[in-house]
């Protein structure tokens, strides 16, 4: 099932956001003990499931603001299937939705860049549900080296190996097969893998993934620390509902202690609505 940009049937496909780049945000509906399980520990199964909610909200924002430097329409591709109601009661106007809910990572990828080729966009990427404060520049900067003529495919790489975003101007299917999906070889298997259709590849900066302990500390030290994280020197996404979490359960739980960071905290880190967690 395949929901447009304003809400309604893939038969507007005469509507503006149609003409430009898609980037789809590839999500799964937020569930205690089924989501964001590798950060479970240090998180509990809820407090993973609420990041995976806080996470989306901001991932999705960041989509919107890349939309203030360039052309880009913003879409969740989503699953289980079924979940429609989970992202219909937590995205804003203006996103579309994509049922994603196939055997296999890459299957999920393969079959989300059809639908928006299929919708009539002339270029689409497909954006990871894990990096809520990658800055909004550099997706507008995928959107602009797609736009440029000529054939090309843009890979941000991620710390762990992977990749965070991939993007295209024509279906390039070579490029999700014969990949280790979920290891540390995928974003080199794909430069490979463009490579053996030559297809030229430009390259984002590299930006983190949260699905452990320790890039919890990094998402902690660019959110509550105000750390860069790299030396872009972009402007970080602004990660508001991450933020707002963490922030509540430094306050109110044990997570700096888990995350093995100093346990009494700044008082510009407790939410000024909560009371800052007593030592016990």
């Amino acid at each position: 099932m395949i929901e447009g940009p304003g809400g309604g049937s893939t038969s507007g496909v005469s509507d503006p956001g149609i003409s430009c780049c898609a980037i789809a945000v590839m999500a799964k509906a937020s569930a205690a003990g089924r989501t964001k399980t590798r950060l479970c520990p240090p998180l509990s199964p809820h407090e993973a499931a609420a990041f995976n909610t806080a996470f989306v909200q901001d991932i999705v924002g960041n989509v919107f603001a890349a939309g203030a430097l360039s052309r880009v329409t913003p879409y969740v591709a989503y699953g289980p299937a079924g979940a429609g109601h989970f992202f219909d009661a937590l995205l804003p106007p203006g996103v579309g939705r994509i049922e994603a809910a196939l055997p296999g990572f890459g299957a999920c990828l393969r079959a989300t860049m059809g639908h928006l080729f299929a919708l009539g966009h002339p270029a689409a990427a497909v954006l990871n549900s894990d990096s809520p404060t990658l800055p909004p520049a550099l997706l507008a900067e995928l959107a602009d080296a797609l736009a440029l003529p000529g054939e090309r495919a843009v890979l941000g790489p991620s710390t762990d190996g992977g990749y965070y975003v991939l993007g295209l101007k024509t279906p390039r299917w070579r490029l999700f097969e014969d990949i280790d999906w979920s290891t540390e070889r995928v974003c080199q298997q794909t430069l490979e893998r463009a490579a053996e259709v030559g297809l030229d590849v430009h390259l984002l900066p590299p930006w983190y993934d949260v699905d452990d302990a320790a890039a919890l500390r990094l998402l902690h030290g660019e959110v509550i620390q105000a750390v860069p994280f790299g030396h872009s020197g972009l402007q970080r996404g602004a990660a508001r509902h991450t933020e707002r979490l963490m922030r509540r359960l430094l306050a109110t739980q044990d997570l700096a202690e888990r995350l093995g960071l100093p346990t009494e905290m700044p008082a510009d880190v407790v939410p000024r609505d909560l009371p800052q967690r007593r030592a016990s």
